[in-house]
Formats: structure tokens, sequence, C-alpha cells
């Protein structure tokens, strides 16, 4: 039997980030994961897409120790870019850049490939001996009772916990194992998610196309083989997705190119394309007895305005915030009803709203497209509202 002050389902890069969190602040952490990490970008299975971490991710990464390792691989986020390219072909009909200059002296965030990601946490975790990492070993069973819960793994392994934190995913095994549902919204959608080079410097510009069917989403990244780099989040309607994803590279490049509207010259692959279902989903509770669920297992976003990775830094934050605060009474009830008050008022807001901005993005109706394009244009005209919502999107509550 291994005792420890808390477990952790899930390795993939919120929970890693869970782990050298709390392991930076003290805490002994078993973290399990039934597969192992994926740390380059070349094996079979590679995370290719890429994670913007916002402002308020960066005091908390540097906190976990995490940010000395990251920063020189990210690349900053100084304007970000919404266009409607609503009408009959996908030529920009209203382009309005946000800048953080606007609101801060440090950009909106900083972009990371998910596989480095992996990498790099991975070895910041080798780093603490208080944590206790067992990739390729997932989560089997969970008895809980007031004062622990107790654990076993699927080589058998059991542990006895204070805290267990679900960080395994929108289907995961923890909250379902505690009794806590979650409502699920379908849109029909797909992303295609890749890496392109082209011809124009990115200028640290994230751009975000709205046409119907979803975003067409540039996110800079460093240069590949000498040439300008973005990642691309590609949202559609599910078959299109599909036919999109299996097209002969050559005409994929046509397409992705004519989808961007020409931001940048043409568009080249610079990596594998991978298809990913677009969902909402909301867990009914944060928690359950001696359980806190933290990012997807708590919340699944759209990819729109880099809001689901930075949500769920926001319950790792708040969840780490309170088991400091109570360490003699780590995992307790009253710790987790906090959490769960903290937390979820701001999630329903903020779920609901990516949702209504997805709505608005997959608009076909032309009156419904020039609505889409009119709002663009009136948030940014008046510039207390411009700065407010900027703000909102960094995570501020108002």
């Amino acid at each position: 039997m291994i005792n420890t002050d808390i477990f952790i389902s899930g390795g993939g890069v919120a929970g890693l980030t869970t782990a050298a969190a709390f392991g930076a602040a003290g805490f002994s952490v078993v973290i399990a994961d039934p597969m192992q990490p994926i740390t380059d970008n070349t094996t079979n299975g590679a995370d290719l897409r890429t994670t913007a971490f916002l402002q308020p991710a960066r005091e908390f990464l540097i906190a976990a120790g995490l940010w000395d390792r990251l920063a020189p691989f990210a690349t900053p986020l100084q304007i970000m870019r919404i266009v409607d390219a609503g009408g009959a072909d996908p030529t920009p009909r209203v382009t309005r850049d946000f800048d953080a200059a606007n609101i801060s002296e440090l950009p909106f965030g900083w972009n990371l490939s998910n596989w480095l990601l992996r990498r790099e946490i991975v070895a910041r975790l080798a780093d603490l001996p208080n944590i206790d990492f067992r990739p390729g070993v997932g989560f089997a069973t969970l008895l809980t009772r007031t004062n622990e819960a107790r654990v076993t793994l699927t080589d058998g392994t059991r542990i006895t916990a204070k805290l267990v934190i679900a960080a395994d995913g929108r289907n995961s095994p923890v909250r379902q194992a505690a009794g806590i549902t979650a409502k699920t919204t379908r849109y029909g959608q797909k992303a295609v998610t890749f890496a392109v080079t082209h011809d124009a410097p990115h200028n640290n510009v994230s751009t975000e196309i709205h046409r119907s069917g979803g975003p067409f989403t540039l996110v800079p990244l460093p240069d590949h083989d000498g040439r300008p780099c973005s990642a691309v989040v590609w949202m559609d309607d599910g078959p299109e997705a599909n036919r999109l994803a299996a097209l002969p590279e050559p005409d994929f490049n046509a397409q992705a190119t004519l989808r961007s509207g020409g931001t940048y010259g043409p568009l080249t692959l610079a990596s594998r394309r991978m298809v990913w279902p677009i969902i909402s989903q909301i867990a009914a509770r944060m928690a359950g007895e001696r359980v806190a669920l933290v990012a997807e297992s708590a919340h699944v976003v759209p990819p729109i305005g880099a809001q689901g990775l930075n949500m769920s830094l926001s319950d790792v934050a708040c969840l780490l915030d309170l088991a400091q605060a109570n360490r003699d009474t780590l995992g307790s009830a009253d710790m987790l009803a906090k959490y769960h008050r903290a937390r979820h008022p701001d999630i329903r807001l903020r779920v609901a709203g990516v949702g209504l901005l997805n709505r608005a993005s997959q608009a076909e109706n032309p009156l419904l497209r020039d609505i889409r394009a009119k709002g663009i244009e009136t948030f940014y005209g008046i510039a207390p509202l411009r700065k407010t919502l900027m703000k909102l999107g960094l995570g501020a509550r108002g």
C-alpha cells in the first residue's frame, strides 16, 4: 500500500502540470496514466496540437518551476486578429486587431507544441523527489471514505490518498467512479489540426477567420526549416473535416490557402493532419467525496479564444490555493465545497459563452453572417468594451 497526499489520474498536459504544481508546493504526489508520454513529434500518436498559455498562466508556471523550461520554445501572441469571411467567397469582409499592448506590457500569451510541453514537464517531474510518476499504468477502482480515498491501479498497486484529482479527460473514469454526471453538447463539427509554413511572417499575430462551418485559426510557431510557421485549427462540419483530412497534400494545401483568405500567402503542410471531434461538456459538480475534477474531466469547450487549457490551469491554481490553506484538512468536504463554489459558476459562463461563439461562427444564414460581422465591428469600436473583452479573455472576471 502506497500512502500519498494526492493521487492524480491522467498524464496529459493538464495532469502533468497539476503534478508539477502540487509537487513544487511540497505535497507528495502519485500520478498515473495508461499511456506512455510521447515527447517528440515524429513518433506515431504524437500530439501535434499546440497550446496557447495566456498571461495568467505564466505566474502559475513560474511557481511550478516550469516557465524557465518552456520559455525558450514559446512563441509570443501579441495580437489577436479576428476576421469575418462569411460572404460568397472566403475573402475577409471585416478584420479587427486586438493588441495586448492596449491592456498590458506582456503579450496575450505564448504558444507551444503539446508534445514539447510533455517533454519538458516530464523532465521537471523527474527533478521532484516527492512525485511518483507511473506511465503505462491506469486508474482501475476508487473507494472513498470521509477521511481518505483508496485507489487501485491497473497493475494491482493500491494507494491511499487524502485527495484524488481527476485530470483524465472528457470521458474521465475517476469522474464516473465518483458518480458525477456531465452534460455534453455536440455541434456536428470536427477540427483538423496541423502545422503549415508560409511566405509572409506571422509577426506574432494569432488570426481567427470565421466562416460557415467554424473558424480557421492560425497561431504563431517558431520558424520551420527557415520559413515562417503557424499551427492551424480548422473547424468544419464533420463529414467535410474528414474529407479535407483525406485530401492529397497538394489539394489540401490549396484548400487551406483558400480558406485562410490568403492571410500569409500559400500554405504548405509541415506536419501530419489530425482530426478531433468538437463538443462542449460540463460536469454537474467539480468535486465529490475526496475527489476534485480539473481540466477536461470537468469542462470541454471548442478551441476558440485559447480558453480550454487556461480554464484548466485556473482549476488547478484554485485547488492548489485551497490545498495550501487547508494542509491539515486536505481533501475534506469543506475544502472541496469551496472549490466547487469558486470554479463552477465561472466555468458555466465560459462554456456557454464559447458555445455561443461557436454557433455564431457556424452560421450559414446570410442574415446571421451579417450580424456576426457587425458584432465584431461593434465590439472593437467601443474602446472600453474592447478592453473589457480582452481582459475577460485572459481570465478576468470582469
